[in-house]
């Protein structure tokens, strides 16, 4: 069982955090002019201001794409201004998914005819029903079928093991595995401990048989390992129920909302404990490890997990970063590492896909360059 292509898409819009600060700053002092009675009569707590230095040293994010700029950086609206589309026209996230797809198809020498199935996991989709990967399957000319799926900053990798194994029971030849991550839209950017964290992205994989693949390069799934574990540390409470209550439309928790010190104290040691015991059962040792392509939500989380595993402090070969450039985009962070930091690998040479984030959820897929 192999990964033999992997795509990206990125926006061509980036914000930097010098802007997004400027904005949020302005949006700051509006709010607390508009309320300054209030907050004088300690009816309502004055808003303080965000800074580069805070984001960086918070992050260790600089910058991130997103679909539109200009929303996000209107004080008066932060958000994306994405305009609807009828119902004849390609949605926005099946879009960024066939330009990935295309990609990941090319890649590995792989047209629509080769591919059975489609998986769209991913943290939010822009619509109930019909799934987008149906939409993407019938843009890309595919036959077979299509579904979605979702655990959040996870499902990039159980999206990898579902595929796997959808292969591996014979019901599809080759999965094409999309994550298509619109965060900007479900991203609260009036809130100063996380409005820089997310950015916009779509990964892209394809998960065939070694004897099928026509690609040059072809990445062996030695195993899968998937985690969950209830928690409301992170949480976003938007749904379609949401109109069945008026007094919630609208309120805070419809949107990305965390803890994120218990986030950091909690899932750094599960999955720190889950790569370990993950390479154990698979008989890899450590020092075999070349690399870890881990989330990439938080830099210190990054840090802290992969010296846990290695029990030392790694290099930045070996947990490479992206972060810093494309921010928090959910479940494609991983495979974007993996996408950008994979070519100097030898044949026979290991490393690790690691995702983990809302539910709790976590996935480890231990890969080797065939």
């Amino acid at each position: 069982m192999v990964i033999s292509g992997t795509g990206l898409y990125t926006p061509q819009e980036s914000v930097s955090n010098a802007e997004l600060v400027a904005c949020f700053n302005q949006y700051v002092d509006r709010f607390n002019e508009e309320n300054s009675q209030a907050i004088a009569a300690g009816e309502l707590e004055a808003l303080s201001h965000s800074s580069e230095e805070f984001i960086l040293k918070a992050s260790g994010i600089e910058s991130r794409y997103v679909m539109n700029k200009s929303g996000v950086l209107d004080p008066a609206k932060m958000r994306p201004s994405i305009a609807e589309r009828s119902d004849e026209e390609q949605s926005i996230q099946c879009e960024i998914a066939v330009a990935a797809a295309k990609e990941a198809l090319a890649q590995a020498n792989k047209t629509a005819d080769d591919i059975d199935a489609v998986i769209v996991a991913c943290s939010n989709m822009q619509r109930a029903y019909p799934a987008m990967a149906i939409e993407v399957q019938d843009a890309l000319g595919i036959k077979g079928f299509g579904f979605d799926m979702n655990v959040a900053c996870s499902s990039a990798t159980f999206g990898l093991q579902t595929a796997k194994d959808a292969v591996l029971a014979g019901s599809a030849r080759a999965v094409l595995v999309l994550n298509p991550e619109i965060c900007s839209g479900h991203l609260a950017w009036e809130d100063r401990d996380c409005h820089f964290i997310f950015g916009d992205v779509c990964t892209a994989m394809i998960v065939e048989r070694l004897e099928t693949s026509k690609s040059p390069e072809n990445w062996e799934i030695m195993g899968s390992r998937l985690q969950t574990q209830f928690s409301n540390n992170i949480r976003n409470n938007f749904g379609f129920l949401n109109r069945c209550d008026e007094s919630g439309i609208g309120a805070r928790d419809k949107l990305f909302r965390q803890n994120g010190r218990k986030v950091f104290k909690e899932v750094v040691p599960m999955v720190a404990e889950m790569i370990v015991s993950h390479l154990s059962d698979e008989s890899v040792e450590t020092s075999q490890l070349k690399r870890m392509w881990l989330h990439q939500a938080n830099l210190s989380m990054n840090l802290l997990i992969s010296k846990k595993v290695l029990g030392r402090d790694a290099t930045a070969e070996e947990a490479p970063v992206i972060l810093n450039e494309y921010a928090n985009t959910s479940s494609a962070g991983s495979v974007i590492a993996f996408h950008k930091h994979r070519h100097d690998f030898a044949p026979g040479e290991v490393g690790v896909i690691c995702s983990f984030g809302a539910g709790y959820s976590a996935g480890s897929v231990i890969v080797k360059r065939c």
